[in-house]
């Protein structure tokens, strides 16, 4: 009958959790047993104390620091620090219903992934497990469609990653079913404790740690049939205080019914609510890029497109008539070349008549100076004599 609290669960698990913490720290005089001074301002370094002495590679290292080696580490942990953390008694009690309400849910528990697709009912009573052997604890599990959840814990064993493997924890596993039972059923104590994955608990000492594990909730939870019954004793009505816990009553959930979707459709809600207020869009909710929105385009420039269409359209006129465009475009560059090639040859022959039109234009010159008419006839006076 108790609500389903998940925040309360949480929020008194994270802190009950770390309860069991031990304390740790780092020596009070680690880093600091050195006899270091600084060197002051005006030698070029920084002014953290060093080492003095001389003859060693320690001598003139930084000491104390955090930033240097073999200094002690910044706001070095100390034992004094507020490791455990205290939780109302109401808080813890509300904690522990919700976690035992939820565990009757199948939902929750499937989603915490619990195997009980085999199980007759959740939550599972038992008339007793008061036996002396295990092995008979393991055949009443197996019977009531528990195999499968405790072949999954066995599966699961795994070295744990970490330092804690060297630390007594070597192995972790996921977790089983919770037995939980009352006086009439103490010898399951001893028969069950060694079922890997399966833990104990008494109904009048039922513990958040192990009812919700990592503050989730839906654990699976045998109940002895005496344990069952105890709960009211435990825990108390809606309209009756606990008897088991003095003063307190139990959550009032604040919906009957959870069909939220049912209520606010019902007849009743829907004939006094107001009509739905429709106001026009002046403006697109989320701002839309039109390079990469095609209708957010087409808004903006209706003739883009057409200008699609048309680019399209090009594209496939170009693949359907590629050979027709290369073979005129061999023809043209044929017909460019040797277009190149005449125009070479005449540009040559241009440029030899042009060198000897120079070229007498220049003997001509020659002649016509004093200078020239004397080398031109020594020049017929030696043709003379040969």
């Amino acid at each position: 009958m108790a609500p389903v609290r998940n925040d309360i669960v949480h929020f008194v698990f994270y802190n009950l959790n770390k309860n069991r913490r031990q304390a740790y720290a780092v020596n009070k005089d680690a880093g600091m047993l050195y006899a270091a001074e600084s060197w002051g301002t005006g030698r070029a370094v920084a002014r953290i104390p060093r080492v003095g002495g001389s003859g060693t590679h320690r001598s003139g290292q930084g000491a104390f620091g955090n930033m240097c080696r073999g200094g002690r580490m910044f706001n070095p942990n100390a034992t004094w620090r507020r490791w455990h953390r205290k939780v109302n008694l109401t808080q813890r009690r509300h904690a522990v219903a919700s976690a035992v309400a939820a565990s009757a849910v199948p939902s929750l528990v499937l989603a915490r992934g619990h195997r009980i697709n085999q199980v007759p009912e959740v939550p599972l009573v038992l008339d007793s497990i008061n036996f002396s052997q295990t092995s008979d604890v393991v055949e009443l599990f197996h019977r009531f469609g528990l195999r499968e959840e405790l072949e999954k814990v066995k599966d699961t064993r795994k070295v744990r990653p970490g330092q804690g493997k060297y630390r007594n924890r070597r192995y972790k596993t996921r977790k089983g079913p919770l037995v939980v039972f009352g006086d009439a059923d103490n010898l399951v104590q001893q028969s069950a404790r060694n079922i890997p994955g399966v833990e104990l608990c008494h109904v009048d000492r039922l513990n958040l740690l192990q009812l919700a594990p990592g503050g989730h909730l839906g654990r699976l939870i045998v109940w002895t049939s005496s344990a069952f019954k105890r709960l009211n004793h435990v825990f108390g009505l809606l309209n009756q205080p606990a008897a088991g816990k003095k003063g307190y009553v139990l959550q009032r959930p604040l919906l009957v019914n959870a069909n939220l979707a049912r209520i606010v459709n019902s007849n009743e809600v829907q004939s006094v609510v107001r009509p739905k207020q429709r106001n026009a869009q002046l403006h697109d909710r989320q701002k839309r890029n039109p390079l990469t929105n095609r209708a957010k385009m087409n808004f903006l420039n209706p003739y883009d497109k057409e200008r699609r269409a048309a680019a399209r359209q090009a594209q496939a006129d170009n693949k359907a008539n590629r050979a027709t465009r290369l073979q005129n475009k061999r023809k043209a560059r044929k017909a460019f070349r040797k277009n190149g090639r005449k125009f070479i040859s005449e540009y040559n022959k241009q440029l030899q008549g042009a060198n000897r039109r120079s070229e007498q234009e220049y003997k001509e010159y020659i002649k016509s100076t004093k200078f020239g008419k004397d080398a031109m006839k020594e020049v017929e006076d030696v043709e003379e004599e040969n």
